[in-house]
């Protein structure tokens, strides 16, 4: 058994749970809500097996390592926080329809991860950049503070579904989206979704920083993946600060909420492909 089998199951358990959300949505079945919860469950476990095990062979080569050090191993990395943050959630406010908004994300991360040919899935020595001990901390926080805000977005898109019809709460069981909690609801999910995500980033980029000066001996230097934390970091700031200053709440919450996951999607991955810097190492 190899990390990249289990990695490999994983992708298609989250492919299987995705679509029982999916039934669950569109028929209202909430009888097979179970075997979706439990399908995330086993694919969490599995996932984190594999990723223990990838870390086990990078010993076993001589080159021990965390498994956080390229695109690859960031997007499977990437995909296990939002199926747990994701569970966490679930656990917490028992929406019953979340997984539908949320767990597509992690099935496409894991899905780019298995059968993408652009990136490599090799287990390499590190770079001397990447030898030190701010490596896990870093990764962990950033990404921890990436899931939160693509669950985030997910439930922005679920509140501009729950009110997509003339911008009022659906009430009528028999209409669609009747089956999604109540715009209030979702509202302060996003919220929380926002503060959690926003703390984690808030670390990343300290964890980074502290990093940088380690291993380039300063602090700062307007690396393009720098810049556009900083930019991502900037729109949860002013979006949170609205909440709370200029009352913004419904859609422009949504909408921030979507268009922050954007932001972090081109930080993540656009930032590592289509601009050079000190970060470029993150598209092998």
């Amino acid at each position: 058994m190899t990390s990249s089998l289990l990695l490999g199951i994983t992708t298609f358990t989250y492919l299987f749970a995705t679509l029982c959300f999916v039934y669950i949505f569109v028929f209202k079945a909430y009888r097979v809500y179970p075997f979706a919860i439990a399908a995330t469950i086993i694919a969490l476990v599995i996932q984190t097996a594999g990723i223990g095990l990838r870390w086990y062979e990078s010993y076993g080569m001589g080159i021990g390592h965390a498994p956080l050090t390229n695109m690859y191993e960031s997007v499977v990395f990437f995909s296990w926080a939002i199926a747990l943050i994701y569970l966490l959630m679930e656990w917490k406010f028992k929406t019953r329809i979340l997984g539908m908004f949320a767990l597509p994300f992690a099935f496409v991360a894991m899905a780019y991860a298995s059968f993408s040919t652009g990136i490599s899935k090799e287990i390499s020595p590190l770079i001397p950049a990447l030898q030190s001990n701010w490596l896990i901390a870093h990764v962990i926080t950033c990404f921890v503070g990436y899931a939160a805000f693509t669950v985030a977005a997910g439930l922005g898109l679920m509140f501009l579904l729950k009110v997509s019809k003339g911008g009022t709460e659906i009430k009528d069981g028999h209409r669609p989206f009747a089956n999604i909690p109540s715009p209030d609801q979702i509202e302060d999910l996003i919220n929380k979704s926002m503060i959690f995500g926003f703390i984690w980033l808030t670390a990343g980029i300290i964890t980074g920083a502290v990093w940088a000066n380690s291993a380039w001996g300063t602090y700062w230097s307007w690396d393009p993946k720098e810049t556009w934390s900083l930019i991502t970091w900037f729109i949860y700031a002013i979006t949170l600060h609205s909440r709370y200053t200029r009352g913004w709440t419904g859609k422009p919450l949504a909408w921030m909420a979507i268009l922050g996951l954007i932001s972090v999607i081109f930080t993540y991955y656009g930032v590592n492909f289509f601009l050079s810097g000190l970060h470029s190492y993150g598209s092998g």
